[in-house]
């Protein structure tokens, strides 16, 4: 048998049940709390029928009740479903009917869609508010750890493909107990000492592994934040005495744009290690990070189906400004051409992974999952060179997805919805360069002969029905979409008008 990720909560409570796990300002929860929260839960998942093996949707924010419920449905030997908070009714609905989950376990504040789409999808809703502890606590606690394999599902972490519907990545117990002890043993050093600031989403593969995980691990505390704002950041930074700051680009370059006088309120000399993924960080804005706070800034990359981590600047080497570092222990990662044979140093070419971060496959995809891990090898969709040290640089996405402030987009999710507006005839999704999110979403549409809609309208429509991240900012209409020869629409001779 293997071990069960929930036993990372299980055994830190063990050791130092007194220490405080979970911060969200003045709320404070030591590792006993969490555990037996999580123990109360797993009674409660009991007495509803649950069966190990079952999946249960998770739509929280940043809050100190999303770690219990986590490790409680891995302790009954459960799969996590995470799901952005941001979702809409028809999004939850999919996640649910696509995993098959019974349960949905959804912050109160965000019921409008969570309730109607579990609903929907038959699904039982479990409202998550203030009074949540009462009622855990009102069950008989289950303290048993469910015995599992180590390449069996713990989490279905949901990531789209160009291909339209998101796809789960089964992600085992193994992957992610591996990624977390690699990552705590070398990358992200912390010591129950350590003060982390989980900014990061916890539904999101990044903030799950290196924040909640990797704290959880260590022992040490992990101090919330639900909602980014960057003076609040340095706020906690300061009040909290935060060691190791974790985030997405754009969070850095909110950072050292609070102006001087603000920031200079703030001691942030605490701060002794960051960490960037989720997209590319500007080295422009890495180095002003560098000056500003005097604290080492190490980027790395992964995605979902990664568990995350795949590569990384190790804080042992020497760190390359622009490049994601170098692979992870027991992690491989080459450069291929279309055929996938390897290509030399410097040439560039889709970027390849195989080790033990590597997810399972698509959750009942099995077509897609054959597309994408290939003789062992996952193909990324990431365009990438290598140099004479090994230091992988990205270079360009081959799929269309479209990057804003660290979530992805999928271009082709967004356009199924513009095409189900009545006026519209055609629709091209694409990347729209952005000084703050990096890259904003941007629509390029073409109206039905005869019928009218304008920008703000389709705007409009797109963002009742897709979550806040994902609506186009930007919609312009066109006469016609360009295309080549096969009738395909060419998104590289797409360009948006320059702004009003």
């Amino acid at each position: 048998m293997g071990r069960n990720l929930a036993s990372l909560l299980i055994d830190t409570a063990e050791r130092h049940g007194d220490r405080i796990a979970v911060k969200l300002d003045d709320v404070e929860l030591n590792y006993a709390v969490i555990a037996e929260g999580s123990a109360r839960v797993a009674g409660m998942l009991k007495a509803k029928g649950f069966q190990p093996g079952d999946r249960v949707g998770l739509m929280l924010p940043n809050v100190p009740f999303f770690p219990p419920i986590y490790y409680a449905i891995l302790r009954a030997g459960g799969i996590v479903v995470p799901m952005n908070v941001l979702l809409k009714e028809r999004e939850v609905k999919y996640y649910l009917e696509d995993s098959g989950a019974k349960l949905l376990f959804a912050w109160e504040l965000f019921a409008a869609d969570a309730e109607p789409g579990a609903a929907a999808a038959g699904a039982e809703y479990i409202r998550v508010g203030a009074d949540f502890a009462q009622t855990a606590f009102g069950h008989e606690p289950e303290h048993a750890v469910a015995e599992v394999a180590d390449d069996d599902t713990a989490v279905l972490l949901y990531t789209s493909g160009t291909t339209g519907s998101p796809k789960g990545a089964e992600l085992s117990h193994g992957n992610l107990l591996a990624n977390v002890e690699t990552t705590l043993q070398t990358l992200i050093q912390v010591s129950e000492e350590d003060v982390i600031l989980g900014a990061l989403p916890l539904f999101h593969s990044f903030g799950q592994t290196c924040a909640l995980n990797v704290a959880t691990a260590a022992g040490c505390v992990l101090t919330l934040l639900p909602r980014f704002d960057p003076v609040k950041a340095l706020e906690i930074i300061e009040r909290d005495r935060v060691t190791v700051f974790e985030g997405v680009p754009t969070m850095y370059n909110a950072l050292i744009s609070v102006p001087d006088e603000v920031r200079a309120r703030y001691d942030t000399s605490s701060l002794r290690l960051c960490v960037s993924g989720g997209s590319a960080l500007p080295g422009e804005v890495l180095k002003a990070f560098d000056q500003v706070f005097g604290a080492k800034v190490l980027e790395g990359y992964g995605l979902s189906e990664t568990s995350p981590v795949a590569s990384f600047n190790h804080p042992d080497r020497a760190r390359k400004v622009g490049s994601i570092g170098t692979p992870i222990r027991g992690v491989e990662m080459r450069v291929v051409d279309d055929q996938g044979n390897g290509l030399p140093t410097g040439e560039m070419g889709e970027i390849a992974i195989r080790g033990h971060n590597v997810m399972k496959g698509y959750w009942r995809k099995p077509e897609a999952t054959a597309a994408a891990i290939r003789d062992g090898w996952f193909h990324t969709g990431d365009l990438a060179k290598v140099d004479e040290e090994g230091y992988y640089f990205i270079l360009d996405r081959k799929k269309d997805m479209i990057i804003r402030g660290g979530y992805n987009v999928y271009p082709r999710e967004i356009e199924e919805v513009l095409y189900e507006h009545p006026a519209v005839a055609e629709a091209a999704v694409v990347g729209v360069p952005d000084s703050e999110w990096g890259e904003e979403v941007g629509a390029a549409v073409a109206l039905k002969q005869g019928a009218q809609a304008d920008a703000d309208e389709l705007r409009a429509y797109v963002k009742e029905r897709v979550a806040a991240y994902k609506y186009p900012r930007r919609v312009w209409l066109v006469p016609e979409l360009p295309k080549g020869p096969t009738g395909k629409i060419l998104k590289r001779e797409i360009e948006a008008p320059a702004e009003q």
